[in-house]
């Protein structure tokens, strides 16, 4: 699907390059298709060194030149990077950012174009090819362009589309914060095996796979977790005494709590973009 699509990447850090790796090694695009800019050229000397893509420091030449655009620039100078290559974007290319905490509505109010425009919230593990990823498209993006955007996305990890673009914030409270919360548990887990007289070593690599062995199973068997926790916990076992004391402690609720404070913050954040933008605009 993106083989012979001119490719952009406003921006190369590490979710930038995250991306650009999920797709040339997967094979999803050409190196020869897809043109890196920052503004640091030994930057752009390791990208061309590690995966034979085009790089460049000039963002408006390789905006002319690509049909995929990727804004993958730090949310606070988005602005400037959108207001420098806006006489380049019109509904010929598509649009893509992934800057965080910055909804449609900021691009919209800055811009005041007809733009086929996708925001997608992926989280760090992108730099392991196992981000959880959502997308959520505006008005004038079309199918094609959703299918696309999730081909880049599913490069380095799972996505999935939002029809609702509010829900964005939610994403971002949940998979977008996400790690941050599991690297927490995973620290207590080893933490709890230190204590226990196991090594920091193996109480830090058996929590670790455990996270994962436990969401490769959800994932796999597409059983709901209550199911897989009930298969754990035999009649007066220890894991179900585990349970107790989590229960006793309030970790779901503390859990519940974390999202719904991450998500607020998106919006309050999300709105403080949008103002921005709309000043930006004027000035």
């Amino acid at each position: 699907m993106l083989i012979g699509r001119k490719l952009c990447f406003l921006g190369c850090g590490n979710m930038g390059e995250a991306l650009v790796s999920g797709l040339v090694l997967s094979g999803s695009a050409k190196p020869a298709d897809i043109i890196c800019t920052d503004v640091r050229e030994e930057r752009l000397e390791e990208l061309r060194g590690r995966y034979g893509v085009r790089t460049s420091t000039q963002n408006v030449d390789a905006v002319a030149q690509s049909e995929i655009i990727i804004y993958a620039v730090k949310p606070q100078l988005m602005a400037e990077v959108l207001k420098e290559t806006a006489d380049q974007l019109d509904l010929s290319k598509l649009v893509i950012s992934i800057a965080a905490g910055v909804p449609l509505r900021a691009i919209e109010a800055l811009l005041h174009k007809e733009l086929r425009l996708i925001r997608v919230m992926p989280n760090i593990a992108a730099s392991v090819k196992e981000s959880a990823t959502a997308l959520s498209a505006g008005k004038h993006a079309k199918k094609e362009d959703i299918e696309l955007a999730m081909a880049i996305f599913n490069s380095v990890g799972k996505a999935v589309f939002l029809r609702e673009n509010y829900l964005m914030d939610a994403i971002t409270g949940l998979s977008g914060s996400g790690p941050a919360y599991i690297f927490i548990i995973v620290d207590a887990l080893a933490d709890a095996g230190v204590k226990m007289g196991l090594s920091r070593k193996d109480a830090q690599y058996l929590a670790a796979q455990t996270v994962l062995g436990a969401a490769k199973m959800l994932m796999e068997t597409g059983e709901h977790p209550g199911q897989l926790k009930d298969r754990v916990t035999s009649p007066g076992g220890t894991a179900i005494a585990g349970i107790h004391t989590l229960e006793k402690g309030g970790l779901r609720t503390t859990l519940i709590n974390a999202v719904e404070a991450a998500t607020h913050r998106s919006k309050e954040l999300g709105e403080m973009m949008i103002k921005y933008f709309a000043d930006a605009n004027n000035s």
